[in-house]
């Protein structure tokens, strides 16, 4: 397996740059349907969220790949190359096993910890699992992923230091009890921001959305009001707080809907592209929150010791990972050469028979074991050895270096890899 990340992220490139690569659900979709077909790639993921967009592949060649991959997301920003190319960055097998766990596990996040961006890793293996481009490869290293996070909650408190993009943008408005508040959208940052308003008390939030069905599901698994998308201008009339965090394409809370309001209010901007015209920010008492805005704030607000711990829990896994892999890679060669023990000691039972045809099915038996038991013992050392030299450092690849000397058949070691999902 070898895994190449291609990516971009609020870490990479100011969030101007990010809007123009930030992709909905479908674009996701025609992004790695995109991915998948280029000529070195093999399998394929994509992890798209508010403030990052990353290609994982499982490829054939280094250099071809990170061309084509960088080509297409050049091409999604609709930038010219050079502008663009500055804010990408790169992750080559073990780097990119490293950056996807330390990614599950919120230490990439804008807010570091958060807990939102190991549904969004499932939501891109589910994707790629949907659409058939994520092999056993990817799989394997998404659900290894997945587990991390998991562990990285279970076993630290990072949870309760790490703040969501929500709650950071609540907490730069201030005091939000008892006001009206709207969230724009449905999705997964429009729950959470629902469960946010509730939970600190706010009296009345309605959710507003394109699809009036999803916007009273989740209004009705938080106990607050749905409105359709044609309602939002008079919803915004009466609201003190606007969460907008669509995604979608085009402005959806504009300068006209919120001019000559009597009385303040805040606009959080959660969405890429904007879902709040800009302009919105000039009017006399709107507060208007972006991302970008969010970036300066929870920039260095770790939490101490509980990311430490994270960052040691990610450290753990991913040696753990690399060695369980690197084991893996040999164990069709270490197969392929015991099949060709067994055969050898078989042909040569076969001739023992044939020259002793009076041997009894006693003796056969005894005779068969002690070839067995001398086969083994001769290829014991030899498969343990490889198994622990291809954990050290070095370019050997004892592997390779196993077939050649027992001459193995390069078919019956390919034959062993398939179904084991290596490679």
């Amino acid at each position: 397996m070898s895994v190449l990340v291609v990516g971009i992220s609020h870490r990479s490139a100011p969030v101007s740059v990010l809007e123009r690569v930030a992709v909905d659900g479908e674009g996701a979709a025609k992004l790695l349907r995109d991915v998948s077909a280029c000529e070195h790639v093999t399998e394929a993921a994509v992890i798209a969220t508010c403030n990052r967009l990353e290609v994982y592949a499982d490829v054939d060649r280094f250099h071809g790949s990170v061309e084509e991959l960088s080509g297409l997301l050049v091409e999604r920003a609709g930038r010219a190359t050079e502008d663009l190319l500055p804010h990408l960055y790169v992750h080559y097998d073990d780097g990119a096993v490293s950056h996807l766990f330390q990614v599950a596990a919120g230490l990439d996040s804008m807010a570091v910890g958060e807990g939102q961006i190991l549904g969004q890793a499932r939501d891109a293996l589910a994707r790629g699992q949907e659409a058939g481009t994520v092999g056993p490869s990817l799989n394997v290293l998404f659900q290894q992923a997945l587990r991390v996070g998991k562990r990285v909650h279970a076993e630290t408190a990072i949870d309760q230091f790490a703040p969501t993009l929500v709650s950071a943008a609540l907490d730069r408005i201030g005091e939000v009890l008892g006001r009206r508040a709207v969230v724009v959208g449905a999705g997964s940052m429009a729950a959470l921001a629902t469960a946010t308003l509730t939970r600190r008390g706010v009296a009345d939030v309605v959710v507003v959305n394109r699809t009036t069905k999803r916007a009273s599901t989740l209004a009705a698994e938080h106990g607050v009001r749905a409105a359709a998308l044609s309602r939002l201008s008079a919803e915004v009339a009466a609201a003190d707080l606007v969460v907008a965090c669509t995604g979608s394409t085009g402005v959806l809370v504009t300068t006209e809907m919120v001019a000559g309001r009597q009385r303040p209010l805040a606009v959080v901007d959660l969405a890429l592209p904007h879902d709040v015209e800009p302009e919105v920010a000039e009017l006399p008492g709107v507060t208007l929150i972006t991302l970008a805005d969010l970036a300066e704030d929870l920039h260095g607000s770790e939490a101490g010791a509980e990311v430490d711990a994270v960052r040691d829990i990610v450290t753990q896994e991913v040696a753990a990972f690399l060695t369980a892999r690197r084991q893996a890679s040999v164990t069709p060669t270490v197969v392929a050469l015991r099949s060709m023990a067994t055969e050898v000691v078989d042909a040569e039972l076969a001739r023992l028979v044939a020259r002793l045809p009076d041997l009894d099915e006693t003796s056969r038996d005894e005779v068969l074991q002690s070839l067995r038991r001398v086969a083994d013992k001769l290829l014991h050392q030899p498969t343990v050895r490889v198994k622990e030299l291809v954990n050290e450092a070095g370019a050997v690849s004892y592997a390779a270096a196993l077939a050649e000397l027992f001459a193995l058949d390069p078919d019956a070691v390919e034959a062993v890899t398939r179904p084991e999902g290596l490679s």
